[in-house]
């Protein structure tokens, strides 16, 4: 199993590669794609696909790349998607396109009910009762929650077909932190739950970089600390290593490694937000029952997805701040590496005239 992305080397044929046929093949992602994003996306798709088959090249990897060993579609008994969404990383719109694809490719979507207070990590039992209700909807189906990775199979029940995204870790939680800020979400959550208290203003004014120069609790990112308070999402890691008590050390090795070998053996795809792209034309060649046809639906109304939760009152944050975090996000970022890795990975292996 890799640990990350190495440091990328010159670019050889070797294989029958080259960096000619890098640029084709990435072109293939971008067929689809909405007009004023092309370019910029073609460009760091080349530099990225360059980078993993640098690192798969650099390890031997490159001969032995073949899609079906990277599909783990084939490994799930039962044909239900569970989109066990982790918060921030545009959960929302693919949840919407995933709603869409259900018409076109005639399956039936179910999601989650809104909660007061979002319980991600799951007692045995509540798990039990969560595998049993996944596994009783009608098949082909697709099923979205805020939760951690749960093994079906230690209930003695078949794996559905997993998949999720990640997001840059910092840019997560600064998206977060002003998502649970915004005047919208406390509308929505008032209409919800008439009951719930309204926040101290002054928790509602503070910027992010007040918060972490401050150093706020909220903005206080300690290795291998253990917060479970309400709302507490910077570990994406913990919605892939699982519901354990080894999960919840915040940047922590052990979090790390579960969750990668999580991904690796369990996930079919787990796709980038910044690079939709890809990780649609993945989803399209790994889970053609559930995902034909994502790209242009997608793009067709890209217009009306990008807005899905977009907000506008979220200010920018200086680098200057953002590489102060990422010192205490080091696992995280790894980790989002790693799943970067596998994607295009996956990509490389269905793209390029291989044996």
């Amino acid at each position: 199993m890799e640990d990350r992305l190495q440091p990328p080397s010159s670019l050889s044929a070797a294989s029958g590669l080259s960096g000619n046929s890098i640029s084709q093949v990435s072109a293939g992602a971008n067929q689809s794609q909405h007009p004023d994003a092309h370019d910029h996306h073609h460009h760091e798709l080349i530099g990225n696909l360059h980078h993993t088959y640098n690192y798969l090249k650099s390890t031997g990897q490159m001969h032995s790349l073949k899609a079906t060993e990277l599909n783990n579609t084939r490994r799930s008994e039962v044909p239900i998607i569970f989109f066990n969404r982790v918060p921030k990383v545009g959960s929302q719109t693919f949840m919407e396109l995933l709603r869409r694809l259900a018409v076109r490719n005639d399956y039936t979507f179910h999601r989650d009910v809104v909660q007061r207070l979002e319980v991600i990590r799951l007692a045995p039992e509540r798990q039990q009762e969560l595998a049993e209700m996944v596994m009783d909807l009608p098949v082909p189906s697709v099923y979205v929650k805020h939760v951690c990775y749960t093994n079906f199979t230690r209930f003695g029940l078949p794996m559905p077909i997993y998949v999720n995204m990640v997001r840059d870790p910092v840019e997560r939680i600064i998206s977060w932190y002003y998502y649970v800020r915004a005047p919208w979400y406390y509308v929505e959550r008032k209409q919800a739950f008439p009951d719930l208290p309204l926040p101290d203003p002054r928790w509602l004014k503070k910027d992010f970089e007040t918060c972490v120069l401050q150093g706020d609790p909220e903005c206080t990112y300690s290795q291998n600390a253990v917060h479970e308070g309400i709302g507490d999402h910077r570990r994406q890691t913990l919605f892939f290593c699982g519901h354990g008590e080894e999960c919840l050390p915040f940047n922590s090795a052990g979090a790390l490694e579960r969750a990668k070998y999580a991904v690796e053996s369990q996930y079919a795809v787990v796709g980038v937000l910044e690079d939709l792209n890809t990780t649609l034309t993945v989803l399209e060649k790994y889970v053609p029952r559930f995902f034909t046809g994502a790209s242009s639906v997608y793009f067709n109304e890209v217009n009306v997805l990008q807005k899905i939760n977009k907000n506008s009152f979220k200010p920018p944050v200086s680098e200057e701040i953002k590489d102060l975090v990422r010192r205490n996000f080091t696992k995280e970022i790894e980790f989002y590496q790693f799943c970067k890795q596998r994607l295009y990975k996956q990509y490389l292996a269905t793209q390029l005239p291989l044996k």
